[in-house]
């Protein structure tokens, strides 16, 4: 089986070069042609280079790991982030369908308007706020014409690998005596690692089961918030040894509305994994799982 990974730099992609291994040949491409195995096109900006790319290595399975995921970023730069997020998946589904390949794709929470506590379901009604989470809802529409897909809406996703809000809280607990913190929009933590395995497992048994294409919810078990999650990463990394100046009793907490972003978050980033577990036959772990074995991790690597 031959596999087209792309975005093999990110958090995800990273993961996904583990878990794809065992499957068949990767093709594991980042966004420069340079450091990719016969120059192969890896850039979301240009469409006739990918296009060229799954043409020549025609792959059994595309995994899209690459987004424009710079949330704020991507109200100043509308056009980038559509073309990141979905015109290229659009193009990725319109060569895998000629292929007659799958198609993996990932989306985000943040096409839902974050109203209620209810999670939500992958046929509940959309409603982004942002041009981040506008352009992911486009890119799924557009995947989804390829028969064979596998869309995975996920949240609040993080690695041992690259940056995360809770290396974010680690640094600034080492900084400063006290941290604020909002409180008011909840969600799963989820681990880059989990989403890999997921995938992985995902793809083999749609590949046995074609009727299992679709679009699926995919985060962690559980719930919290950014506040309650923060504590917790300090809660833990004390108990790991870490010498912090702020520990969970120095983190404020303060409302969504009194902290100001160019793009606005959903409140009710909760999701709904029903289907996914019953279709695959997954149990899925509760957030703090990983995210304490993700601070297990990092506390190693910043070991002399």
């Amino acid at each position: 089986m031959n596999i087209l990974l792309l975005g093999r730099g990110g958090q995800v992609g990273w993961e996904l070069q583990r878990s794809l291994s065992v499957l068949g040949k990767v093709i594991a491409l980042d966004f420069d042609a340079a450091a990719n195995p016969d120059q192969l096109c890896g850039d979301f900006s240009n469409l006739a280079g990918l296009a060229d790319t799954v043409r020549r290595v025609v792959p059994d399975v595309i995994v899209n790991a690459a987004a424009h995921t710079a949330v704020d970023k991507a109200e100043a730069e509308p056009e980038l982030a559509r073309a990141l997020n979905a015109l290229a998946p659009g193009m990725l589904a319109t060569e895998a369908k000629k292929l007659n390949a799958w198609l993996v794709h990932y989306s985000t929470d943040y096409v839902f308007d974050g109203r209620g506590t209810q999670p939500w379901k992958e046929d509940d009604a959309t409603g982004p706020l942002s041009v981040y989470g506008q352009t992911k809802l486009e890119g799924e529409q557009l995947v989804a014409t390829c028969p064979k897909h596998l869309i995975f809406r996920t949240s609040w996703v993080y690695a041992a690998r690259g940056g995360n809000f809770a290396k974010t809280m680690l640094r600034l607990a080492s900084e400063r005596d006290r941290l604020t913190v909002i409180n008011d929009q909840v969600g799963a933590p989820t681990s880059a690692e989990l989403l890999a395995d997921i995938t992985a497992h995902a793809i083999r048994a749609a590949m046995a089961r074609p009727r299992l294409a679709g679009l699926y919810h995919c985060v962690a078990g559980g719930e919290t918030n950014w506040h309650a999650y923060a504590c917790y990463v300090l809660e833990q990394a004390r108990a790991l040894g870490w010498p912090l100046k702020a520990g969970p009793g120095q983190v404020a907490s303060i409302a969504t509305a009194d902290y100001p972003t160019a793009a606005r978050r959903p409140l009710n980033s909760r999701l709904d994994t029903t289907k996914l577990q019953a279709a695959f036959g997954l149990q899925l772990p509760p957030w703090q799982v990983h995210a304490r074995r993700m601070l297990e991790e990092i506390t190693l690597d910043s070991r002399p």
